[in-house]
């Protein structure tokens, strides 16, 4: 392997005349790859195809408590699918309210119910500047909700446990810091798990601020790649330990087990907390897609169920996971140009390059057919502060269109890296 950190100038430049002409190869094939978003492909998706015949195969659409499915009522979840997700979030289902089809919607609505009608006190919009703590590399949907409300967005690192939890621990004595958001488990990109002293310090903390907010993004929580796993400690009963059980508000969804936009999605959090959001929801809606509730249910049949189903997926997941695994390896294994974390789980795969060199290195990409998710995305305003982040979603195109894309990325990686340290270009 070629370590490009001991060349001397005229190495540099002849190594970049060459991965130019290898450049330009790959860009003379008209490559349509696009590794953009954690979207499932189209063999994962199959997995979920035979619960389309649940219902149509049982013309009983009635609850287990006698319900018709197809009617009004039930506004904040049929019972089975409350128990599901129970299970899936360890908690009870006298914490879970099930909903429509999107945890996003949940959290927007979440967060602009605060803002309009408060945490518990007055409202967040007429309390000045608020803040949250943000760990970053995080989701920029995340970031896209708190920004639209003009939430301020502070930066917590994230590192090998979790959030930086001294930083977070000092933040939350600002009153104005009135939450987090985050995803605990497979984080979204690093896919890192919290650790259970991470997860014990945030339930542990008496913010200054008495409306303070967790937001518990909990999307990959049955997303393992193999029978190796990471165990994140239930947050709901760390924090009700500490008398602190209106702190968290926690939401997952089916998007990724089954059908992205055609899932089913759910909440949990405290008794006084699901009382304030059930008092929206009877003004919001009538109720949700019920049907897709029970077709969910009946198809998973408990989570016994639900966790063999997510082993198929990770059959299809795994090696594609693997790839990208390899691929880093191969061409930064020993150069130590780029490191990167390997999640046991999750959607994503984190790499970090020297600083000034992703932007350029996704722009060559793009150039080159393709597509990888936005510079300085996983950050808040859309600014990394390296310029050294680059997220990596494995998950959607075939195997072999991965394997291209990621030696297209791992070549555009040197070429970015040697033209900072050679000063010079070779390509526009």
């Amino acid at each position: 392997m070629i370590n490009f950190e001991n060349m001397d100038q005229a190495q540099l430049v002849n190594t970049l005349a060459e991965l130019t002409e290898k450049y330009k190869e790959y860009a003379a094939m008209g490559l349509a790859l696009d590794m953009s978003r954690g979207k499932p492909g189209g063999g994962q998706l199959c997995t979920s195809d035979p619960m389309l015949d649940v219902l149509r195969s049982d013309s009983d659409m009635n609850t287990e408590n006698g319900f018709d499915a197809r009617n009004y009522g039930l506004f904040d979840g049929i019972p089975e699918c409350k128990r599901l997700f129970a299970d899936i979030l360890e908690t009870t289902p006298d914490n879970v309210i099930v909903l429509g089809n999107s945890s996003l919607s949940i959290m927007f609505d979440f967060v602009s119910q605060c803002m309009t009608h408060g945490a518990g006190g007055e409202p967040w919009i007429s309390q000045g500047k608020i803040k949250f703590a943000c760990p970053v590399p995080g989701y920029d949907r995340h970031f896209s909700i708190l920004e639209y409300f003009g939430i301020e967005m502070v930066n917590v690192p994230m590192n090998s446990g979790g959030p930086d939890m001294d930083m977070l621990e000092e933040l939350v004595k600002d009153p104005s810091v009135k939450g987090m958001i985050c995803v605990p488990k497979y984080s979204n990109p690093t896919g890192i798990t919290f650790s259970d002293d991470a997860v014990r310090r945030i339930a542990a903390m008496k913010p200054a601020a008495k409306d303070f907010r967790i937001i518990w993004d909990n999307a990959y929580v049955l997303h393992d790649l193999g029978e190796e796993s990471d165990r994140l400690l239930e947050i709901l009963s760390e924090c009700e330990k500490n008398g602190s059980g209106d702190m968290v508000f926690e939401v997952a969804s089916s998007s990724k087990m089954t059908y992205p936009g055609a899932g089913v999605a759910a909440l949990a959090s405290s008794k006084n907390n699901l009382d304030f959001i059930r008092k929206r929801l009877f003004v919001q809606t009538i109720g949700h897609d019920k049907v897709n509730q029970l077709r969910h249910a009946r198809f998973f049949g408990g989570i016994d169920g639900l966790k063999a189903h997510m082993k198929l997926q990770a059959e299809h997941l795994a090696p594609r996971f693997q790839i990208v695994f390899d691929k880093l390896r191969e061409s930064f294994g020993e150069n130590g140009i780029a490191s990167w974390f390997e999640p046991r789980g999750g959607y994503f795969v984190n790499l970090e390059v020297p600083e000034n060199c992703a932007k350029r290195a996704i722009s060559l990409c793009k150039a080159a057919g393709v597509t990888l998710t936005g510079v300085g995305a996983a950050f808040p305003y859309g600014k990394d502060p390296g310029d050294s982040n680059i997220r990596i979603a494995p998950t959607y195109p075939k195997t072999d269109e991965l394997s291209a894309a990621m030696d297209v990325l791992c070549l555009c990686v040197k070429i970015a890296y040697i033209e900072k340290n050679s000063k010079q270009k070779l390509l526009p």
